[in-house]
């Protein structure tokens, strides 16, 4: 992690990570050890996991990662050649969603969960620059379980070096303003051992 982009905020406050053409905050510890340990396991158990495929040059491969979808009512969302069709909110989701909504201080109608069961689990780089996402649209990410490595990079400086932000157990990470035009993020694979990760990443499809 290159820890010379990041600034502290006053109190207990999110960390700011310092990129051009970004607005990125990190929470660190948003939610404690036990609500973490049990978010995961009711999510882990709970959640409708399904393994999609996709095509890349003609070869039909299974997603690395197994996803659920939830939402408001109709709400579908399509990436990579996938869409997703939006189950009912759980309670938990909704519980988490709205502590979320509190600090983002947006309202968001869908949420996409990955769950990463190892480190050959991964998502390829990308930007959350849907249209149907709108202009510069704020996506908030929770993590529950094992570290992983958030990755970015810009797409258009290419002399700016890569941002490698570790997300941590019961950690937010919000992307907000002009991120999604000038970043691409990824979790990469890893050869070290890790455990199981839960991420939901809220968004507001218009």
């Amino acid at each position: 992690m290159q820890s010379e982009l990041f600034m502290s905020l006053p109190a207990a406050g999110p960390l700011r990570l310092e990129m051009p053409d970004a607005d990125v905050l990190l929470f660190e510890r948003f939610f404690d050890e036990e609500q973490s340990r049990r978010y995961f396991s009711e999510l882990a158990a709970g959640a409708p996991w399904q393994q999609d495929d996709f095509t890349i040059h003609g070869k039909t491969i299974p997603v690395p990662r197994l996803t659920a979808w939830y939402g408001d009512d109709s709400k579908r969302y399509s990436y990579s050649g996938l869409t997703f069709h939006a189950q009912p909110w759980s309670p938990l989701l909704m519980k988490i969603k709205r502590r979320v909504e509190a600090e983002a201080g947006t309202q968001f109608n869908t949420a996409l969960l990955n769950y990463y069961r190892d480190g050959r689990d991964s998502v390829q780089w990308h930007s959350d620059d849907e249209p149907e996402l709108g202009r510069n649209p704020v996506i908030a990410s929770v993590s529950f379980g094992a570290t992983r490595v958030f990755r970015m990079k810009h797409v258009k400086d290419k002399a700016l070096s890569g941002v490698d932000i570790p997300l941590h157990d019961g950690s937010l990470l919000l992307m907000q303003g002009s991120t999604q035009h000038f970043w691409k993020h990824q979790v990469p694979k890893t050869a070290k051992p890790v455990g199981p990760r839960i991420n939901i990443t809220f968004r507001t499809i218009r």
